[in-house]
């Protein structure tokens, strides 16, 4: 009979608890909240190292001083919201080193509580441990810069709004001029509709507004704005009219506070002039009415906007999401991981289950991916390794593997102050074919054959 197994001794296991050293011993942590915030400090430093603070300005002065007075050098607080911004802004003018703590880093801790009391403690240990990284944030002028971008976003997002509104009401007119003219808000577009809101009604007189350089003729235009003139469909469209001139009104002020606050970084030019450049493209409607290119290079020291797939658009956004400053990142890798544009490998078992980027909504990684979007009909090497990588992995992954190059270039650039310069389409197919001829050669060799060209074997 075979014995049981639990009558044989089991063996001890030895258990090693690890302490862990404190090392920010002047640490604290702050759960932020929209209506309160809690503070935890060493609990050596106060009787009562807990304490509950309101969120107005005189709170949060409140928490300064009541910091300063435990001997408090360095804060930690998550990114909760837009909660965090006042309480960081001001922590840090008063001379604070604050850490900006991503809530999905400091989730993946395991024992950590649920209450808001508890919460700020659980911030305040991990700190003090050193457990903790600190979230990306610019120096202060570029988040100045990242606020006036992130502003003239949003007004271009609501302007946009109105067309499909005014886009709407014509349709409800039976008015069919958007099949008419490619763009209702272009020159053609905006004088009929203009008209319109105005009285015009006689559709020979609103087709006799069209541009020259119109494809259609003025018999078509006007055969396409017969409607039924429905007061309320008229009234829709004059106020969505009179919004999407009030939304550009305000664009072209944020364009001014824009270009007023790049004329307050350092000049790193050097005193060199920008490289003459033709423009690649005809300017479009929502790009910045400035010489943001000029603006730019004296920023960075360098021309973003000579890589292809980067304009004045994508180069404005990377400056106001990243800044100049790259040694916040190591290497290169570092700067394409923080980006999301890197695969994650989950491998077990020697199988790698998955090679995909890691998701986010980085508006950096967005404009890098718009900027590598337009590389498809590049005549460059950076096109032709765009068309490479489609042909082979499909559009998806192109875009993600040109973005990732972008990013790359982009580093360089910024990191070691160089130009760029950019390399033909003819010199990177010939470099392309030598390689895989390289390779052809190699695994005919490993099977016990000679690659030999065609011209040879033919003499």
């Amino acid at each position: 009979m075979t014995p049981r197994r639990d009558n044989f001794p089991q063996p001890q296991r030895r258990s090693r608890r690890v302490r862990l050293q404190v090392t920010n011993p002047d640490a604290a942590g702050i759960d932020v909240g929209a209506d309160a915030h809690w503070v935890c400090v060493p609990a050596d430093r106060a009787a009562q190292p807990v304490a509950r603070f309101g969120t107005c300005t005189t709170d949060l002065e409140a928490i300064a001083v009541w910091l300063q007075r435990c001997g408090v050098t360095t804060v930690a607080l998550e990114s909760t919201g837009v909660y965090w911004i006042p309480l960081y802004e001001l922590l840090e003018a008063r001379g604070f080193q604050v850490l900006l703590v991503d809530a999905r880093e400091v989730a993946r801790a395991p024992g950590r509580p649920k209450t808001d009391e508890k919460d700020c403690q659980w911030l305040q240990r991990l700190h003090s441990y050193g457990l903790l990284s600190p979230a990306f944030r610019p120096q202060d002028q570029v988040v100045v810069l990242r606020a006036y971008l992130r502003q003239r976003d949003m007004l271009v997002t609501y302007a946009g709004q109105h067309i499909q509104h005014m886009q709407k009401a014509l349709e409800q007119m039976n008015v069919k001029l958007t099949e008419v003219v490619s763009d209702i808000t272009g020159v053609t577009g905006m004088a009929i509709i203009q008209a319109i809101v105005r009285g015009q009604r006689d559709p020979e007189a609103l087709a006799r507004l069209r541009d020259p350089r119109c494809k259609e003729s003025a018999a078509t235009i006007a055969r396409a704005l017969y409607g039924n003139w429905r007061q309320e469909h008229l009234f829709a469209l004059k106020q969505a009219v009179a919004l999407y001139a009030f939304y550009h009104e305000q664009i072209s002020a944020c364009d001014a506070a824009i270009e007023t606050h790049l004329r307050t970084f350092a000049d790193k030019t050097k005193g060199q002039c920008l490289p003459y450049r033709p423009r690649r493209r005809k300017r479009e409607a929502n790009e910045p009415r400035f010489d943001a290119r000029a603006r730019l290079y004296c920023v960075c020291g360098v021309d973003l906007t000579a890589i292809e797939g980067i304009d004045e658009t994508t180069a404005l956004v990377l400056l106001s999401e990243i800044g100049t400053d790259m040694s916040r990142w190591p290497s290169v890798k570092h700067f394409a991981s923080w980006l999301g544009l890197c695969p994650q490998h989950k491998i077990t078992g020697g199988k790698i289950l998955s090679r995909r980027v890691r998701r986010g909504a980085s508006r950096a990684k967005r404009a890098l991916r718009l900027g590598a979007r337009s590389l498809h009909h590049s005549k460059s090497a950076l096109g032709a390794f765009f068309r490479r990588i489609k042909a082979r992995h499909g559009t998806p992954a192109a875009i993600t593997t040109a973005a990732h190059k972008l990013a790359r270039l982009v580093y360089s650039l910024l990191k070691h102050g160089t130009a760029y310069v950019a390399q033909e389409m003819a010199e990177y197919e010939a470099k392309y074919q030598q390689r895989k001829l390289k390779v052809l050669a190699r695994q005919a060799r490993e099977l016990g054959y000679q690659l030999v060209p065609a011209a040879a074997e033919a003499s």
